[in-house]
């Protein structure tokens, strides 16, 4: 955000003071993402209302395999010269400045929801009003109504079909705002099958549940394994029961929950099945893939499909070594299977947690759970 010309300033440890701009700059040099899907897929939009010039964005070996060409392909629809350098609909993006010019598109958000995200922030600052229409079937739609919401506080407007159509008015202005930034469930999710797994009761604070959030609903889950849970002032609690349940579950909408309900099913007392998650394989890795790989180490019976895993719990679990494969979700959910085999785990792929908890070792030790790193 600094490189488009945003001051950003860190007052304490947790507050920070953001002046933006009138029309984003063009960044002085390539946009590196690393390994944030999220931040590539906004950025582009962003690359559009810039001036003039070029701007590249890439990213980390994971990120170039991401899909961006349902992206490009609305912003193309809206007047944008955008493409892929690969030609193969994957990073590294070149986008040339010089506006949204605006008008219809339509997007495919079959895979991510961070497409629509992405034109419904930056179609404000278009040039004339704009019209987008949704194909095939949304995923995720609770981050499209986060967008939205936030949207709102900053003063700019979307006019909605429910998940089909949105239309942005052109030359809004985003106004200045005052927000607390919740804490994330998605990463208390772990904590939360943490404390399942080894039959415990855990507090967790600072998630609002009045702004929507995918991950919530993983509160939902948890007790349809058969915790108790309970969120009241913005903390959660939770207690586990002596055994879990199996069932099925969809997760078309919050896809981020399936690395911690697959290793649930360690103690659940029947197969866990876990659909709508084809997405899931476009991911920081092809995570159905990976958890059929890696769990089947640990002694679990996997099927798995195109848009499900089936994860059938193991009486005799072995202590191996897993590969998170470079994938923070992964790492975090194997961490929390760990935790409740008599041998614990080892887990290859630490470097990967800094792309959304970096301190979630340190958290997780302050629980009692004991972590060596080696090599660090």
């Amino acid at each position: 955000m600094r490189m488009f010309g945003a001051s950003i300033e860190e007052k304490d440890h947790n507050r920070y003071e953001i002046d933006g701009i009138v029309d984003p700059k063009t960044p002085n040099g390539i946009l590196d993402v690393a390994n944030s899907g999220t931040t590539i897929r906004f950025a582009t939009s962003i690359c559009a209302l810039t001036p003039r010039g070029t701007c590249i964005l890439t990213g980390d070996q994971s990120i170039r395999r991401r899909p961006m060409g349902p992206l490009l392909d609305s912003l193309k629809s809206l007047g944008v010269d955008c493409w892929s350098e690969r030609e193969n609909g994957c990073p590294p993006i070149g986008v040339r400045g010089g506006g949204l010019r605006g008008g219809e598109a339509n997007v495919d958000s079959s895979s991510s929801s961070q497409f629509l995200s992405s034109l419904l922030i930056s179609c404000p600052k278009a040039a004339f009003n704009s019209s987008i229409r949704v194909e095939k079937e949304l995923v995720s739609k609770p981050y499209v109504d986060a967008t939205i919401w936030m949207m709102n506080i900053f003063n700019v407007k979307v006019d909605r079909d429910g998940y089909r159509a949105f239309s942005i008015r052109g030359e809004q202005s985003y106004k200045k705002a005052r927000i607390t930034i919740p804490g994330d469930p998605g990463s208390a999710s772990f904590f939360m099958v943490a404390a399942m797994l080894s039959g415990s009761s855990i507090k967790i604070t600072g998630i609002d549940s009045e702004l929507p959030q995918a991950d919530l609903s993983f509160l939902d889950i948890a007790r349809e394994l058969g915790a108790e849970v309970s969120i009241s002032n913005g903390t959660i609690t939770l207690t586990a029961p002596e055994k879990l349940h199996g069932g099925s579950f969809d997760l078309k909408d919050s896809p981020d929950l399936l690395p911690p309900l697959a290793v649930a099913a360690l103690r659940a007392d029947s197969p866990i099945e876990i659909t709508g998650v084809e997405h899931t394989r476009v991911k920081e890795s092809d995570r159905v893939s990976v958890l059929s790989t890696e769990l089947s180490k640990v002694g679990f019976r996997i099927e798995e499909g195109p848009d499900y895993i089936r994860i059938e719990p193991t009486m005799e679990p072995k202590s191996e070594v897993l590969n998170a494969h470079n994938d923070h979700r992964l790492f975090m959910a194997f961490c929390a299977l760990g935790l409740s085999l008599p041998r614990g785990l080892m887990i290859e792929g630490l470097e990967s947690v800094d792309v959304s908890y970096p301190n979630f070792l340190d958290d997780l030790s302050s629980l009692g759970a004991k972590i060596e790193v080696e090599n660090p």
